[in-house]
């Protein structure tokens, strides 16, 4: 008697196990279809192998010697690797820009960088969180030094959404501009990664040679106006095809120039064909 119940003990282990394993692998069905719509045609074949499952499950007496257990096993087998199989849609190829388009790129009320009326100008969409924007920006710095009297930068902003600091820190950049130090200040804040605690900012302040009190007023009560600014960096760099930061431009036209030659290359091709 007591081997008779050991044995439905263990028969009804093994069918809570099925049952159970059947249920996660029908959640796992449900995930994988709605992960990689549109996929009907894949996961349909799943489902019918999932509902063949159920039948078999339904009303089976699993102590018969049947070879169920087994024909069970090997379709769930088979089910999890079509799902491992899957592959999600592949996604349409993004057209090659044309990078002989020139793009008007206004100005605006973006500081600028360099001498005013200088015939070559290097538009940058910046994040001042992003580290390839601090990476790169030392290269543009060497142009300017290299050109004093022929290239100009402007800066415009393009915070990323993922990066909680770019919005504030091209506020505070803003701001110190109202003190003749927006250069300066972009360049402490790309150096340290956006950072815009209190303790930073009079770190900057104080380096910079900044008033603190007025920085931090024109910082917070003309948060109206930085927002609106950047607002307007933003549509335009979206009208320009811009897909990331930094995005540079020369005389309106996306370069993938990223070192001091590269830059030079294509810098004394402008200069000369103005000649």
């Amino acid at each position: 008697m007591e081997n008779k119940n050991s044995v439905i003990v263990i028969l009804l282990v093994v069918l809570i196990g099925v049952v159970s394993g059947v249920g996660f692998l029908i959640g796992i069905n449900n995930a994988v279809s709605n992960a990689l719509m549109p996929m009907e045609a894949k996961l349909e074949s799943i489902d019918k192998k999932v509902n063949n499952i159920q039948k078999k499950l339904n009303g089976k007496n699993l102590g018969k010697e049947d070879g169920s257990l087994a024909s069970i096993k090997q379709e769930l087998a088979a089910i999890v690797n079509r799902i491992n199989g899957a592959q999600r849609p592949a996604q349409p190829a993004q057209a090659e820009e044309d990078m002989n388009k020139v793009y008007a790129i206004d100005p605006g009320i973006s500081s600028i960088i360099g001498k005013k009326d200088a015939p070559v100008t290097i538009v940058e969409f910046s994040d001042f969180q992003c580290p390839f924007c601090a990476r790169f920006y030392p290269v543009a710095k060497q142009v300017l030094a290299a050109y004093p009297d022929q290239v100009r930068m402007i800066v415009k902003n393009f915070p990323l959404p993922f990066h909680p600091n770019a919005r504030p820190a091209a506020k505070l950049a803003m701001a110190a501009n109202e003190q003749g130090k927006f250069q300066g200040m972009m360049e402490a804040l790309l150096a340290n990664g956006g950072d815009v605690s209190d303790a930073k900012i009079k770190e900057y302040a104080q380096t910079l040679g900044l008033d603190y009190n007025k920085l931090m007023a024109d910082y917070k009560n003309k948060d109206a106006q930085w927002e609106k600014q950047i607002q307007d960096d933003m549509q335009l760099g979206e009208s320009v095809d811009v897909r990331g930061t930094p995005t540079f431009y020369l005389n309106g036209k996306k370069t993938n120039s990223r070192d001091i030659n590269s830059f030079k290359a294509e810098i004394d091709a402008i200069l000369a064909a103005k000649k």
